[in-house]
């Protein structure tokens, strides 16, 4: 039986710009209102006419870091976009930064349709950096044009944790970047895999090369282009090196102008409203926790238990398993996302099943911390094309820190839908023995994992993590300048590899042992 207070999602939009006119670009706030106007128009009946709640996901230039670029700032922007559709909410709610949101929103949505203190609600979220950067980048003012800002004044409510990412020491040695951090889990994987640098690379190639397949044919992918695994994982001049061992074809591309909405209602609103049952796409599982926060602290950096977790949880709920999974799209900001994903889901590397419907980040488009609503609109309507399928998507921020899960199918969701407070399994988490410090680190140590950044017009720097000899507590560092250093950091596998370390002014360096 179906109760009546079950959850559903309804309506579906989607939308893309690559005008590269600034005259005729449109903003920000306009790309998310012609994505909800068409999720309105996709649910159809009188769900417009029934929106109670509005819900938004932050741009890049809303979250904390973005404070200093003049243009995309919306303190609300869920409730901008429904006052040009001429909507009139009770609720506004703003989800904190991070890739985890959309599904973390969608979650939070569906428990208030379930318990009748929300009926029907649109989510919005997007990405407009691309036309944002093209218009400074040509010196326009479009700090008073319309759309391009909004202060609006009404209903607010925070939904997730907004605070730094990782800790000062880590900021201090490069570590804030995610280019950066990435590489280091990637490094740390494939040590614990036990592979060299070229097998470990091929197979990131073979794996990623499923995704531009996929990019090359979505309508509303940034980067619709197929390319061959040797292309993705080979450095060249136009794939050069970012954050070893990753080069440009395996980042993320958050320069985009992409946006998406979907439109949330309980079963017997949906009946209410005249919504065909053709659209009825039902959250089965869900489930949403953080790992140890600070990336420093977390004793092995190829690991995710909140991962572990949240899918044992959404799969219970769900009474699924992975293998009854038809659809996958799993958050692959970088290929080492994708790979934690599996290893904690129990998704094998080698899966007949593509990891994405979309294309993936660095294909489809990373649309800032709004990806994953792109993806599940897309998912929606997959699964409507293909009646009883079953579609998983999931969802990552900061520094496979944050994350979310959402398990989808046209099938009815039976029964009285209630997920775990998310409280249950992040206290377990929380509870996890956590690294100690060493902050301004003297002597001996050993590196864990590393990369070497790669940015315009400057040298390489190796950024290092790991642990004193003499403590075992947990360092990070920049390799020393001096000789070849740096470069013997690409050209060996330095894990493993001791040295002295010193620090001065809050910057610590490690050389290597003669």
């Amino acid at each position: 039986m179906v109760n009546d207070n079950t959850p559903i999602l309804i309506g579906t939009g989607l939308t893309l710009q690559k005008e590269k006119d600034i005259d005729k670009v449109k903003s920000p706030l306009a790309l998310l209102t012609q994505a909800a106007d068409a999720a309105l128009a996709d649910a159809g009946g009188a769900a417009k006419q029934n929106i109670d709640t509005v819900a938004g996901i932050r741009f890049v230039t809303d979250s904390p870091e973005g404070a200093n670029l003049p243009i995309g700032r919306y303190n609300n922007i869920g409730l901008s976009v429904a006052r040009e559709l001429g909507l009139s909410p009770n609720n506004a709610l703003v989800a904190a930064t991070g890739g985890n949101s959309p599904q973390m929103m969608i979650n939070e949505l569906a428990e208030r349709i379930s318990k009748g203190t929300v009926g029907t609600a649109l989510l919005v979220g997007g990405e407009g950096l691309g036309s944002i950067m093209r218009v400074l980048g040509q010196g326009a003012d479009f700090s008073d044009k319309p759309g391009w800002n909004d202060e609006i004044d009404g209903p607010r409510e925070e939904i997730g944790i907004e605070k730094d990412g990782c800790l000062p020491v880590e900021r201090r040695h490069g570590l804030y970047y995610p280019v950066n951090y990435y590489p280091i889990f990637e490094n740390a994987l494939r040590h614990h895999l036990g592979r060299d640098m070229s097998t470990h690379m091929q197979k990131l190639g073979e794996m990623m090369q499923p995704f531009t397949e996929i990019a090359a044919q979505n309508p509303y992918s940034w980067f619709p282009v197929a390319r061959s695994a040797e292309e993705i994982s080979t450095v060249t001049e136009t794939n050069r090196l970012v954050g070893y061992p990753y080069p440009k074809y395996m980042n993320s591309v958050i320069r985009v102008d992409q946006a998406a909405a979907v439109v949330l209602t309980s079963v017997g609103k949906a009946r209410e409203m005249g919504i065909d049952e053709g659209n009825w796409v039902y959250l089965h599982g869900c489930a949403e926790a953080n790992d140890i926060w600070n990336p420093l602290e977390r004793p092995e950096l190829h690991r995710s238990h909140a991962m572990k977790g949240m899918a044992e949880l959404a799969l219970n709920m769900a009474g699924w398993s992975v293998a009854d999974i038809d659809y996958f799209d799993l958050y692959s900001c970088f290929p080492v996302a994708v790979e934690v994903a599996c290893r904690e889901m129990n998704i094998a590397e080698d899966d007949a099943r593509p990891f994405t419907i979309t294309g993936g980040l660095p294909y489809f488009g990373g649309a800032g911390n709004a990806y994953t609503l792109l993806s599940v609109a897309q998912m929606a309507q997959k699964l409507r094309a293909n009646p009883g399928s079953k579609g998983f998507c999931n969802g990552n921020g900061w520094f496979l820190t944050k994350h979310s899960l959402g398990l989808y199918s046209t099938q009815p969701f039976e029964g009285d839908w209630q997920r775990e407070a998310p409280s249950v399994l992040q206290g377990k988490i929380d509870a996890m023995d956590k690294m100690s410090i060493d902050e301004t680190p003297e002597g001996m140590g050993t590196i864990e994992s590393y990369t070497v950044s790669h940015v315009a017009g400057k040298p390489p720097e190796g950024i290092l993590i790991g642990r004193m000899e003499a403590t075992g507590h947990r360092f990070c560092a920049y390799m020393s300048h001096e000789g070849d250093h740096v470069q013997e950091l690409m050209r060996q596998d330095a894990i493993g590899m001791r040295g002295t370390l010193t620090s001065a002014d809050g910057i610590n360096t490690f050389t290597p042992a003669a």
